[in-house]
Parts: structure tokens; C-alpha cells; sequence
């Protein structure tokens, strides 16, 4: 199927548009509220996916993706607390422009650069796949095997601030992937004799638990009755077109930044909405006034955190390599219908493939209208105090994890894993390594001993064929780079 002949009639059903609205709709709740963000709120939709059609599910994770990065910036700019951490760098000059003037206006200035960005992301998406498909048709295992390494090592080396305890992560979450039946030869590992253990640990379950249960704990433990307060006055979310077209060298700059940024694995929102912040502000006119409620402090990192949305799909759905947290999650949603993303699902399921790259394109549409009407109200709900948004987050996460499976057992695996997590992420392991290695794991293993299988046991097929030195030589680079960061930081304590 080429890129114009999709039939919409697929995309404008009743199922598909419910799946976009609510997805905006929590995506931009849970973005807006301090210290939870994209990944909770995909979770948290993750267990209605099941009862979906394949299309409606992943456009409502994919809207609710999209949301949450514009979300983050509401309670940026109104508190100057980062809704998510990708809105860190909104709040130097938002929440500047907000105190100065109108809050209305640095949420405009957000809302429709996060809409152009978005857009940008999804074009990126549309053309971009099915070259890069082209290219993945024509790898084997040894690829595939050294594609998924290459995507836990960015993680574990290039986005962490502590990488040994982030590898520690990935091999926590490589050995947890092995629970379950071993695919090739039939036996049983790790399930110390639990039937329940027997296709491996729950999706839903650990993932709830990883995010869900641990920040819950999380705000149990430092201040259950906080409340952050606001009101509406001055949320109007206006900008004249001469306000707007003042920011588009911004915006272009941090759509291009987050589109190419979100293609790497493990570099994510946060850092290319940092990377376009500077870049911005070196190529501006008056980059002085960056940090004072420059208007292109608020454009450039807005658009490019959700520019990076449509990139990190791109490996997603032509690779079947997950290069984030999030996007993990959403893989989570095509397993559960059956449904391997990679080079053959273009083939295979065309209709579905670009039934998602043009509902991203409609979801950048219904964000950019959701915000322009609803982001007075969530002023209201960022009056909510931990004690009262605690229980509702943990009745939902419950809830949708039994609905998933309807096994008490995989409550037990969620609170545990809650639990664990909850401690390992204040010695700062990495959670969204795990779940990357946990993802990845049976993916890893069943291309690699199939490579070593066809090869009689040896490794030289993973120096011989030219897309697989490719792939070392970047692998390489990348540990190149994590052990000099790694010395710079040593050096300055």
C-alpha cells in the first residue's frame, strides 16, 4: 500500500475517534500533573487496550503519548514544577512570561508549537518508514540481535546519570525478560513451580508496578497532603498570528532537533527539548533575553519534545525496537493483538500501519483543540492533594491490571515490583532500562541463539555482514561517548 491510497473511512470511525479523544484527554491530565507524565498515563490505558480494536488501542496510546509531552508544560508554566521532564526546560522562560504577563499566553505559545512540532513528527513518521522498513527487510537475526543491543546501550549509557547502576538495570530486566517457557527448548526457567509463571511475567502487571505503584510511594513518602495552587484567571490560551509567526524559527529548529533525537534510542524527550533550548537560544538575535520570557524559550523545547514523539516510532513500528520506556509500552499493545512490529507488518498489516501515522496526524489536530478549551480546568485539577489523587491512581492501576488478566496473581507481581522500585529508584537505578531490557529480552535472545544456530555455534556472521559492522561501529561510538562523559564527571568531583 503507498503512502496516499490508505482508505480513511478506517481512521474516521466511531472506535478510532474515541480512542484519540480519550487518549488526549488523559494523556493531557496525567501530563499536567506534577511527577507522573507519558508513561504513567499510557500505562494506565495500557489494560482497556485488550477490549479495543488493534487501531482505536494504539491511537489511544499514541494520542495519550502526544498529550502528556503538551501537558507537562500546563503545570510548568502555571507552578513552575515540571509536569513532566521533558518540560524541565519550558519552565525557564514559561513560567517567566506567566508571573510578567498572561499564563494564557505562555500556554499558547506551548499549546501551538506543540501542535506544529507534533505535526512535524508525523510527517517525519509517514515518509521516513518506508524507506527505513526497505532497509530492515534486509537484515537477519545477527541485525536484529545487534539493533536491540544497540538500543540498551544508548539507554544504559547515554541517558542515565549513574551508568553502572543503569547496565545493572538492563541486566535485571534481560533476566527478568527469561521467566517463562524458553521458547526453544521447551523447559521452564525461573518459575519455581508458580502456573501462573509459566508465559513469563504479566506486561501490564510490571508495568503498573514499575510506574504506577513506585510513584505512588513515591508521593506517599514525601508530602501526601501537598497542593499546588492556581485559578484560571489569565488562562486563555491566545497568541495573535504575528505573535505566533515570531516564534517559527523556534519551532522549526526544535521540530527538526526532536524528530532526528527521537530516532536514537534512549535519548528521549528531555534531552532534545534541552538540546533545542540551547540551540535556540545560540542562534537567536537577542539570546539574552532567553531565561526572561523569550517566547522562543517556550516554542523551541515545546515542539521539540513532541517532534519527538513521531521519531521515536519510527523505530517502533519499522524496527520492532522500542528506543524508550514509553514506546516499549505501546509495543506492549501490538503483542497483546497479536501483532510483531518490524519491516513485514508493512505487508502484512498496511491498513493498520498507516491507519496509526495519519491518526498521529489527526491526534496533533484533537491535542491542539483539547487544550484550547480544557486548559482552564486543568488549573482546577492541579488543585488536587496527593491524599485524594493517591487512592484514584491506585484504584485505576488495580483495576486495570486484573481486567488485563484476571489473575489475583499479577495484583501480587504489580505491588511487588512497586515495592522494589520504589526503592531502586532512590538509589537511582534506571526503570526505564529494565523495561526496555524486559521487552527486548525474548526479542535479544531468540535472535541471537537462532544466529548462532545457523552459524554452527559461531560469532563470525556478526563481524562479516555489512549492515551488522554498521550497527558495531555505532555501538561503538556509543561507548566511546559514555565512558568520556563518564571521565568528565569523575574529573569534576
Amino acid at each position: 500500500m503507498a503512502v496516499f491510497d490508505f482508505d480513511f473511512q478506517n481512521l474516521f470511525e466511531l472506535s478510532s475517534l474515541t480512542g484519540i479523544l480519550i487518549g488526549t484527554l488523559v494523556g493531557m491530565l496525567i501530563g499536567a500533573l506534577p511527577g507522573l507524565g507519558a508513561t504513567i498515563a499510557i500505562v494506565l490505558l495500557l489494560p482497556f487496550t485488550y477490549s479495543m480494536d488493534p487501531l482505536a488501542s494504539i491511537l489511544m496510546l499514541v494520542a495519550a503519548y502526544q498529550a502528556a509531552e503538551y501537558g507537562g508544560s500546563i503545570s510548568s508554566i502555571i507552578l513552575g514544577i515540571p509536569g513532566t521532564p521533558a518540560a524541565a526546560a519550558t519552565i525557564l522562560d514559561g513560567n517567566t512570561l506567566a508571573r510578567k504577563s498572561s499564563p494564557g499566553k505562555a500556554l499558547a505559545y506551548s499549546l501551538s508549537a506543540s501542535t506544529i512540532g507534533g505535526l512535524f513528527g508525523g510527517v517525519v513518521l509517514l515518509f521516513l518508514s518506508l524507506p527505513l522498513s526497505a532497509i530492515a527487510v534486509r537484515m537477519g537475526d545477527p541485525e536484529f540481535f545487534l539493533i536491540g543491543l544497540l538500543g540498551l546501550i544508548a539507554v544504559a549509557g547515554l541517558s542515565a546519570r549513574d551508568v553502572t547502576r543503569s547496565f545493572i538495570s538492563v541486566v535485571l530486566g534481560l533476566m527478568a525478560g527469561t521467566i517463562g517457557i524458553d521458547v526453544i527448548s521447551s523447559s521452564q526457567r525461573f518459575t519455581f513451580g508458580q502456573a501462573e509463571l509459566l508465559d513469563g511475567l504479566h506486561l501490564v502487571a510490571v508495568l503498573v508496578g514499575i510506574f504506577a505503584i513506585a510513584e505512588i510511594l513515591s508521593m506517599i513518602s514525601t508530602d501526601l497532603y501537598r497542593t499546588f495552587v492556581t485559578d484560571k484567571r489569565g488562562l486563555s490560551t491566545h497568541i495573535t498570528l504575528r505573535e505566533f509567526w515570531g516564534t517559527g524559527k523556534a519551532i522549526s529548529l526544535g521540530s527538526m532537533v526532536g524528530s532526528i533525537i527521537g530516532i536514537i534510542p534512549g535519548m528521549g524527550a528531555g534531552a532534545s527539548a534541552w538540546f533545542a533550548y540551547s540551540l535556540a537560544r545560540n542562534t537567536s538575535k537577542n539570546p539574552k533575553s532567553f531565561g526572561t520570557g523569550n517566547p522562543e524559550g517556550i516554542a523551541a523545547p515545546e515542539s521539540a519534545n513532541n517532534a519527538t514523539v513521531g521519531g521515536a516510532l519510527l523505530p517502533l513500528i519499522t524496527l520492532g525496537i522500542p528506543g524508550s520506556a514509553s514506546t516499549a509500552i505501546i509495543l506492549g499493545a501490538f503483542i497483546i493483538h497479536g501483532i510483531q512490529p518490524g519491516p513485514s507488518i508493512f505487508s502484512t498489516n498496511p491498513t493498520l500501519v498507516y491507519g496509526i501515522f495519519y491518526g498521529f496526524l489527526l491526534a496533533c489536530f484533537a491535542m491542539f483543540a483539547v487544550g484550547k478549551l480544557l486548559t482552564p480546568f486543568f488549573a482546577y485539577v492541579l488543585k488536587t492533594p496527593n491524599h485524594l489523587l493517591v487512592p484514584i491512581i491506585l484504584i485505576l492501576a488495580l483495576i486495570g491490571v486484573y481486567a488485563s488478566n484476571r489473575m489475583i496473581f499479577d495484583l501480587w507481581i504489580a505491588l511487588g515490583f512497586g515495592v522494589v522500585f520504589f526503592l531502586l529508584n532512590k538509589l537511582n537505578f534506571s526503570a526505564p532500562a529494565f523495561i526496555l531490557a524486559f521487552v527486548l529480552s525474548p526479542i535479544l535472545e531468540e535472535s541471537l541463539r537462532r544466529a548462532l544456530l545457523i552459524s554452527d555455534g559461531t560469532y563470525v556472521m556478526f563481524f562479516t555482514r555489512p549492515y551488522s559492522i554498521g550497527i558495531l561501529l555505532i555501538i561503538l561510538a556509543i561507548l566511546v561517548v559514555s565512558l568520556l562523559t563518564q571521565m568528565k564527571r569523575s574529573a569534576r568531583k
